[in-house]
């Protein structure tokens, strides 16, 4: 008798050679842990985390090729044989000209933003990110959204929601004028809308108008190989290239880059900008000695532009990025099942439980996703973090932003947990919605003056 297969399962393109041993606690243990921590996942100790999702900036778990290539570091002050395969590594892949190492994403914003930004500039972006819109800030700039409509809608199915909006970019452009705009901000994948992409045609369309503007567009790069996955399975006419061919025309479309290569690079640390204007690159050099390092090394060991190297050309690799994504599909689709309200269409790095829907009886100023990602830690030892208000921080006259989307982040390491730790979250996440009526409020207790997520302390109301 013969069966019909209907759909093939995947599984991971690696095999461990080595485990990190976790940490199981009890819930008496947790309840201690989150109350001394202020109910903030951010300042829990890693040890008592079972399951870590704050983040997938550098909990990356690097390969043999990588680990190896930390003994060939060349450690020299200036003029570093690892900083010349870093820099080709970049402009081999991604194709801009030249190359400024930063120690992380935030050190290229900090250096971009003094060189491109005077007091009174606007900045147009496709949705906010908390360290990029701070670095405009201090820079004297205004950020100001122009992502389409369908992100701020958890619900709505765009395949492409980190596309922009030209009719918004044009008001804006009327509105200040081009000479006072120095850059409009792209972000591949965009976090805040739930790790949504941008489409090629739409770049393109971009591209065409900030051309005849005389406009920039600066691209954060960060998860750059993961928007070219999405482009290549859902855009007409990229079916039959490769994530590496698509992510080169990507960044062909713009102007320069910051790239946090703790993330899609597969590395634990390290960053670079990138430009194609020898002005802005010659004022980078300049800056980088002052805020990071020598513009041969920029706070980076000569090991780490080592792994950073090897880890662009893995990330690029379509069996890599399809077991990725998939990792994150797979368990978007078991919360699916369970009944959690998540933002649809799946992202690309991880799963954002709309916290607005999972706990209706909680209003914006009592932090909802705060309160849940409280709640799923308890439960089961699972890190998570809110994307919502808290994030959102703060405008100049010292008022809540009040963000559209309300979300709990479930970002998924690259290379690190199994299908059976997904199945683990997933579980733990409906074991939670079963009781979310039982789920209270929170007030702030304690505010810091930048980036509050980070270190801002709650107690349940």
């Amino acid at each position: 008798m013969s069966s019909k297969i209907v759909k093939r399962s995947w599984a991971e393109p690696y095999k461990m050679k080595m485990v990190e041993l976790l940490k199981m606690t009890t819930k008496q243990q947790r309840v201690k842990a989150i109350k001394e921590a202020g109910f903030n996942t951010f300042l829990l100790k890693s040890e008592d985390v079972y399951i870590d999702l704050l983040t997938d900036s550098g909990t990356n778990a690097m390969s043999d090729a990588q680990w190896g290539s930390l003994m060939q570091g060349d450690e020299a002050y200036a003029g570093s044989k690892s900083y010349y395969k870093f820099e080709a590594a970049i402009q081999k892949h991604y194709g801009y000209k030249y190359i400024i190492p930063t120690h992380q994403g935030r050190g290229a914003e900090n250096i971009l933003s003094k060189i491109l930004i005077k007091k009174g500039d606007v900045v147009p972006g496709n949705m906010y990110f908390t360290t990029t819109r701070l670095h405009q800030e201090l820079a004297g700039g205004l950020f100001t959204d122009i992502i389409i409509d369908e992100a701020h809608d958890p619900l709505n199915l765009h395949p492409f929601k980190g596309n922009v909006d030209l009719a918004k970019l044009e008001k804006v452009v009327k509105k200040y004028g081009a000479k006072r705009i120095p850059y409009v901000s792209i972000a591949t994948n965009v976090n805040m809308a739930g790790g949504q992409p941008i489409s090629m045609a739409n770049l393109k369309e971009l591209r065409a108008y900030t051309k005849k503007q005389g406009i920039r567009i600066i691209h954060d790069m960060t998860r750059v190989a993961e928007n070219a996955y999405f482009i290549q399975q859902r855009e007409k006419g990229y079916d039959k290239k490769t994530v590496a061919q698509i992510v080169m025309e990507i960044c062909s479309l713009t102007d320069g880059a910051t790239m946090s290569a703790k993330k899609d690079a597969l590395v634990n640390i390290g960053g670079f900008m990138a430009t194609n204007e020898w002005d802005v690159y010659e004022e980078a050099r300049n800056m980088v000695v002052v805020y990071e390092g020598l513009h041969t090394y920029g706070g980076l060991a000569g090991r780490d532009m080592e792994a950073i190297a090897i880890g662009i050309e893995e990330s690029l690799d379509d069996n890599h990025q399809r077991a990725r994504v998939g990792q994150v599909e797979y368990l978007g689709e078991r919360m699916i099942e369970y009944g959690v309200p998540i933002v649809k269409p799946i992202g690309g790095h991880g799963i954002f439980v709309d916290a607005k829907s999972f706990l209706p009886h909680l209003t914006q100023d009592q932090f909802p996703a705060q309160a849940l990602a409280a709640e799923i830690y308890i439960d089961s030892g699972v890190r998570t973090m809110e994307r919502g208000i808290v994030s959102a921080g703060r405008k100049a006259n010292g008022d809540n932003y009040y963000p559209k989307l309300e979300l709990v982040r479930f970002t998924i390491p690259r290379r690190v947990y199994t299908q059976a730790h997904m199945d683990v979250i997933a579980e733990s996440t409906a074991a939670v919605f079963e009781r979310r009526k039982s789920i209270k409020g929170l007030k702030m207790i304690y505010e810091p003056k930048y980036l509050r997520f980070f270190q801002a302390k709650f107690e349940r109301l």
